[in-house]
């Protein structure tokens, strides 16, 4: 099954282009079928491919000098998932990201992203919004992480994202929410007995 509609329906909510504009986008991605387990990125190698995701869930994380990881983001169905800072920059991955499920990903080098904005305005404008959004996303995370408690985060959480709770551990749940995974239990218990 060809998942490339999955792109360009992606691409037309933030910028309209032609058919023509469309074939040339989704041409840019290959279809990766990737294994629950399976890294697409680790730390020491340069990310050359931007990942949409089709089908499945995954994680990119950090591991500490004390064998601490902490979870930075999660993926599913219609998110974009890399290491950002390693792609963009073009210098070695400092993340782990792993998929949580089988999956399947759209994956776009390096050099054909180059190619698509260099090409044509209406690109550059898709993934400066891409870039926007994820700039403000982590604005509010850290926001959130520094003036909410952790029950108000995992609060927001669930509200905002029921659709991830139920599809990643609870370990992974707990590091990205910045808490111990006994802290989350406490919490989970707490609100089932409301």
């Amino acid at each position: 099954m060809d998942h490339k509609n999955n792109i360009v329906d992606y691409i037309k909510r933030s910028v309209n282009i032609t058919d023509e504009e469309a074939t040339q986008f989704s041409e840019a991605f290959r279809e990766v079928k990737i294994k629950k387990r399976q890294f697409i990125v680790q730390p020491n190698f340069v990310v050359k491919h931007r990942n949409y995701v089709v089908e499945g869930a995954f994680r990119a994380y950090v591991v500490d000098d004390n064998g601490q990881d902490s979870t930075i983001a999660f993926a599913i169905e219609d998110w974009w998932i890399t290491d950002y800072n390693s792609y963009i920059l073009q210098k070695p991955a400092t993340m782990f990201v792993v998929a949580l499920e089988d999956s399947v990903i759209l994956e776009m080098p390096y050099e054909k992203e180059l190619a698509l904005k260099a090409a044509n305005h209406k690109f550059e404008t898709f993934f400066r919004i891409r870039a926007e959004r994820t700039a403000a996303f982590m604005q509010q995370r850290i926001i959130s992480n520094l003036t909410q408690t952790a029950e108000e985060r995992y609060e927001n959480f669930i509200s905002k994202y029921p659709q991830i709770v139920q599809r990643v551990p609870q370990y992974a749940l707990a590091s990205y929410l910045g808490m111990t995974t006994e802290f989350l239990s406490r919490i989970r218990n707490k609100k089932a007995k409301k």
